[in-house]
């Protein structure tokens, strides 16, 4: 990540990477030793879109820090008291101008580079699109016409464009990134198929 925490928020005593004893044996982790706070490094929630409006096309868009050519899903951090689902609208509605009128869940993936889960919703919009200030350009596409990335959101793409009855096209994000998808999280697997499950015995 690019920033670490370096005081605790109890005692602002500066942390110190210390092991402990816990559930799953001894841990390294930023701790206080002073007042004995840990800092847990608890992945941050982040909701991820995949909008489709009427003539089943996908919203991507770019944002404002991004190089030009590189367009995503339309993607927000949680708040506090809000339900994924009431955060996903909320998001949309921001970033895009567009109202949601139905959604579902498409998965989670983690972004580990970023210490972040994302929690994507395909969800179908309604209005015309006025970009915030974050966003600088967007763009419809088809699901023929959409390529999707290795990483993340990319996957919430691919399962989308596999619910059109379409194979995903993969291709790099961003410049030297490899285009292909990581085995272990395309294509979906069954259980049975999977050698990260172990299915209980018949009885």
């Amino acid at each position: 990540m690019s920033h670490e925490m370096r005081f605790c928020p109890s005692c602002a005593t500066p942390l110190q990477w210390r092991s402990q004893q816990e559930d799953s044996g001894m841990k390294a982790r930023l701790r206080c030793p002073a007042c004995d706070w840990t800092h847990w490094g608890n992945p941050t929630p982040v909701l991820a879109a995949v909008v489709e409006n009427d003539a089943e096309q996908v919203l991507l868009a770019r944002n404002a820090l991004w190089q030009e050519g590189m367009f995503g899903l339309i993607t927000g951090f949680m708040e506090a008291g809000e339900s994924p689902e009431a955060g996903i609208c909320r998001e949309v509605l921001e970033e895009t101008g567009l109202r949601v009128k139905a959604l579902r869940i498409l998965g989670s993936w983690e972004f580990l580079r970023m210490n972040q889960v994302l929690i994507a919703y395909h969800v179908r919009v309604e209005g015309e699109v006025r970009l915030s200030p974050e966003l600088v350009e967007y763009q419809w596409k088809s699901a023929q016409e959409a390529r999707c990335w290795p990483s993340g959101t990319g996957y919430a793409l691919a399962h989308w464009i596999r619910s059109k009855g379409l194979e995903p096209q993969f291709g790099a994000f961003r410049p030297n990134q490899s285009p292909e998808p990581d085995p272990a999280k395309w294509p979906p697997q069954y259980w049975a198929e999977d050698g990260r499950f172990m299915l209980p015995p018949a009885v």
